[in-house]
C-alpha cells in the first residue's frame, strides 16, 4: 500500500520557491492545484497539507518574494547615498529583477490583473503590499528633502506616485516581452523627471 504524505526528502523553502514561481508565471487566478504539484512533485494532499489552500500558498509565496526578489529594489532605494541615485538603483534593480523568471514582470502586479469578485480578499492584500512600497518611496523623498536633494517645494507624493507607478510599467513592459534594452530606455527617460541634486555631495 504506497504512503501518503508528504515524502522524506519534502524541502518545504524549495517548495515555497517552486510554489511562487507558479504564481508569478500565472498568476493568482489561473495557478490551479495541478500546476503546483507537477511544480513540486508531490500529491494534492501533500500540498494542502504543507500550505493550508492555495490562498494560504499564495499570500506565503508573495511575502518570500518581498523577502527576496520582490524587495530587493526597495532596498537599494534606502541604501543609495542621495535620492537620484536611489531612484535609479530602485528602477535598473527592478527591471533586472523582473527577468529572474521566465515569466517576467512583477509577481504582485501580474497577480492582480485579474481577479474575481469571490476573490476581493486576494486584492485587498495585494493593493496593501503596492501601498507599503509607495509609502517606502515616500518617506525616502522625504528625506532627501531634508538632505538637500531635492528642492524645496517638490512635490514628494506625486514624485513617489509617479516613481511607483514606474515600477509596474516596467513590469507590464517585461511581461509583453519587451527586452531589457528597451526596458533600460523607459528607465533613462524617466530619470529625466528626476530633479538633479541641490546640494553638493560631502
Amino acid at each position: 500500500m504506497a504512503l501518503r504524505g508528504r515524502p522524506r526528502s519534502f524541502d518545504r523553502e524549495d517548495a515555497l520557491d517552486r510554489v511562487m514561481k507558479v504564481f508569478w508565471e500565472k498568476g493568482y487566478e489561473c495557478a490551479q492545484i495541478n500546476d503546483f504539484t507537477a511544480a513540486i512533485g508531490i500529491t494534492p494532499p501533500s500540498f494542502y497539507a504543507a500550505f493550508g489552500s492555495k490562498e494560504q500558498a499564495f499570500r506565503e509565496a508573495v511575502d518570500h518574494y518581498t523577502a527576496t526578489i520582490g524587495g530587493a529594489p526597495l532596498v537599494a532605494l534606502d541604501k543609495a547615498k542621495t535620492i537620484q541615485q536611489g531612484i535609479r538603483a530602485m528602477l535598473e534593480t527592478h527591471a533586472d529583477k523582473t527577468y529572474a523568471c521566465s515569466a517576467g514582470g512583477c509577481m504582485v502586479s501580474v497577480s492582480s490583473i485579474q481577479c474575481k469578485p469571490e476573490n476581493k480578499q486576494v486584492k485587498e492584500f495585494l493593493k496593501t503590499i503596492r501601498q507599503t512600497a509607495f509609502e517606502r518611496i515616500f518617506a525616502r523623498c522625504e528625506r532627501a528633502l531634508k538632505d538637500g536633494d531635492l528642492p524645496q517645494g517638490t512635490d514628494l507624493t506625486q514624485m513617489a506616485e509617479f516613481y511607483h507607478a514606474m515600477l509596474q510599467s516596467l513590469s507590464y513592459e517585461a511581461r509583453d516581452g519587451g527586452s531589457r534594452e528597451s526596458v533600460q530606455s523607459i528607465i533613462e527617460m524617466a530619470m529625466r523627471a528626476m530633479p538633479e541634486r541641490v546640494t553638493v555631495p560631502a
